[in-house]
């Protein structure tokens, strides 16, 4: 069974403008490869975060150093009108596998509902690119996004909530739950099960979470539902993030296990490790 983050960042510079991360100057390939061997983990998908001007560059020196284990999902400033241009060819780099945006705050959050991003949509359903967004306040106009665009394939980040953005825990952090569910009724929407541990104010296996997972489970079903961490957030160690879902969900078969934990992902968002 191949294990496959969805999500995590990198960096070599500043600190994190997220203050759930670990507020250090840097977590490099090198030392995120040295984890995902201690705990098993397979390969990643990067996610290059804003903080750094350089994580772009660090995020494709990592797939060329690190052949099969990493990935990337990036992003192009919205704003910008040579933007549109570069939806075509975007997935031809080494890697790259889509786009992630977060549409939490304005204005991005008010694109999502004024028709100024929609070029974004069409341009990547045109194109074959997949999106992946963080957008808890949002999800209905997502749902109308997906019903739209039905061959643009969606990923709602961090089992539709808000992640390392809200100090909420346990059912407070999971008020969202029915909106997000709704979106199952769309074969092009899919969820990332990232970050679980996050949103619990228990140790592990945190099992105030598991029951927003089967709810998902039972929704999206395992070839809609990708495991991930963004670990550099979780109150634990990559290996219990793995083995929360492995050892400690009695309702997982095996066929589920290597969906959720890596097939399903790698088919969603088109990532042949072996080339």
């Amino acid at each position: 069974m191949q294990i496959i983050d969805a999500q995590i960042h990198l960096w070599g510079s500043g600190l994190p403008s997220n203050l759930s991360h670990r507020q250090v100057t840097a977590f490099t390939p090198e030392e995120a490869i040295g984890l995902m061997d201690e705990g098993g983990v397979d390969g990643a998908v990067i996610h290059p975060p804003g903080w750094d001007p350089g994580s772009d560059e660090m995020a494709r020196a990592a797939v060329r150093d690190y052949p099969g284990r990493f990935a990337i999902l990036g992003s192009l400033p919205l704003d910008q009108r040579q933007t549109r241009s570069r939806i075509a060819d975007w997935r031809t780099q080494p890697g790259m596998l889509g786009l992630r945006y977060v549409f939490l705050n304005d204005p991005e959050k008010q694109w999502l509902h004024d028709g100024t991003v929609d070029w974004l949509w069409s341009a990547a359903e045109d194109a074959g690119v997949p999106i992946a967004v963080l957008a808890t306040d949002s999800l209905a106009a997502l749902g109308r996004i997906a019903a739209r665009h039905p061959g643009l394939r969606l990923t709602i980040d961090h089992l539709g909530g808000r992640g390392g953005m809200t100090t909420l825990k346990d059912a407070a952090a999971m008020t969202h739950m029915p909106e997000l569910l709704a979106l199952a009724k769309f074969p092009n929407v899919a969820v990332k099960a990232t970050g679980a541990p996050g949103y619990s104010s228990e140790a592990y296996p945190f099992p105030a979470m598991h029951t927003y997972l089967r709810q998902i489970y039972d929704a999206f079903g395992p070839n809609r539902m990708f495991w991930g961490t963004d670990i550099t957030k979780m109150p634990c160690s990559w290996r219990q993030c793995v083995t929360m879902f492995t050892e400690a969900l009695p309702w997982l078969n095996e066929q589920d296990k290597r969906l959720i934990m890596g097939e399903a992902l790698c088919a969603w968002w088109g990532w042949d490790r072996a080339s």
